[in-house]
């Protein structure tokens, strides 16, 4: 008989004891509650990487990029990247957002001075260009003062994101995350090859 009497009371307790709780959450507010807002692609952010040279310098380009594309297209940055995630024809003002985003990350970047010279990016440019040896030995020897005064390190991101076919590359994304690998990407091999490309001319 008082297990069942307890068994009975079990019901009523739990109740009392979620009542007790949800007074609490009330009386601190927590029937106010809203839900965060998507943070404002036109309010600038400090981004980082997680990774050094050319591969670093393009996530953090990718990041402001995509950032400011958002803002341009007055949509979020979660917002953006789903629709583009979603779909295999993205429209010419997507396109042409993401082009402009990332043409002004690069000068963002360049009025910050945190822009490494090129010669900080040649030899990991040339470790993967097909180069003959001679002519590799050859750009490797140059001075770094030659490289830097011949070459601008913004000049070369944009003409690398200029070159690259962003209708192409939007179209054969497989989901949200793989917005940021598949720029990264494309953009650090166009630096590289811009790079080895307009290097070799100083030889």
């Amino acid at each position: 008989m008082n297990a069942r009497l307890r068994a009975a009371g079990l019901p009523a307790l739990a109740v009392a004891l979620v009542g007790g709780v949800l007074a609490v959450q009330l009386a601190n507010g927590g029937g106010s509650f809203e839900p965060l807002r998507p943070a404002d692609p036109c309010v600038q952010r400090e981004v980082a990487s997680r990774a050094d040279g050319i591969e670093g310098l393009t996530e953090r380009l990718v990041l402001l990029g995509v950032d400011g594309a958002a803002c341009r297209l007055g949509v979020g940055r979660e917002a953006l990247t789903l629709e583009l995630a979603q779909s295999d024809d993205p429209t010419d003002a997507e396109i042409e957002a993401l082009h402009d985003g990332l043409v002004a990350a690069v000068r963002r970047l360049e009025e910050e001075g945190t822009l490494p010279p090129p010669s900080e990016l040649v030899h990991e440019a040339l470790d993967n260009a097909d180069l003959n040896g001679l002519l590799e030995a050859a750009i490797r020897a140059l001075p770094d003062s030659v490289i830097d005064a011949a070459l601008k390190t913004d000049d070369v991101l944009v003409r690398a994101i200029d070159d690259l076919d962003l209708r192409e590359l939007l179209a054969n994304l497989e989901d949200q995350d793989d917005l940021n690998r598949q720029l990264e990407g494309a953009i650090t091999q166009a630096v590289k090859d811009s790079l080895a490309a307009r290097v070799r001319d100083l030889v």
